[in-house]
């Protein structure tokens, strides 16, 4: 009989107060084995993975990506009301095979299939940016979380396939 797997939740690292105290994200996931973990939605604010990856989890809520799984993750923060925004790139975001992660009044947080294309995500958001004042958007799992610069390029061995 096969075993059902089991949804728990994980205490990824988030960042760090200014006081020094660690800063802890609650994010839902499968249990894949020792300390292993497939994410079952793209973080808000622990940086470097995105829905469906599996991680494996490390001291303190530090991890690492283990398997990449083909989502982009892309946050939009913003001073607009963010159900606008949401509202106002429904059908571009449609195109993109995006997939609304998380929403609160002042950010959203998207999955999009790396299939989708850098340049036409880069066109969908740099548009939402021009059009809502206030807004912005950025990848969380396409730079290296220590220097924020760093492409990691994932992407081109999933492409690949």
């Amino acid at each position: 009989m096969e075993e059902i797997a089991k949804e728990t939740v994980v205490q990824l690292l988030a960042g760090q107060r200014p006081g020094g105290e660690l800063v802890f994200e609650q994010v839902s996931a499968i249990a894949k084995g020792e300390n292993c973990y497939q994410l079952l939605l793209s973080p808000v604010f622990a940086k470097g993975a995105a829905k469906h990856d599996l991680i494996r989890i490390k001291m303190a809520g530090q991890f690492v990506v283990e398997k990449h799984n083909g989502y982009l993750c892309v946050r939009v923060f913003s001073k607009t009301d963010t159900k606008l925004l949401h509202q106002a790139m429904e059908k571009s975001l449609l195109l993109l095979k995006a997939e609304l992660d998380h929403q609160n009044e002042r950010m959203l947080v998207y999955s999009i299939p790396v299939e989708s294309g850098f340049d036409e995500i880069e066109a969908v958001f740099n548009t939402l940016s021009k059009g809502f004042e206030q807004t912005q958007w950025f990848y969380s799992n396409v730079y290296d979380p220590d220097d924020g610069q760093t492409p990691l390029n994932w992407w081109y061995d999933h492409l690949a396939k």
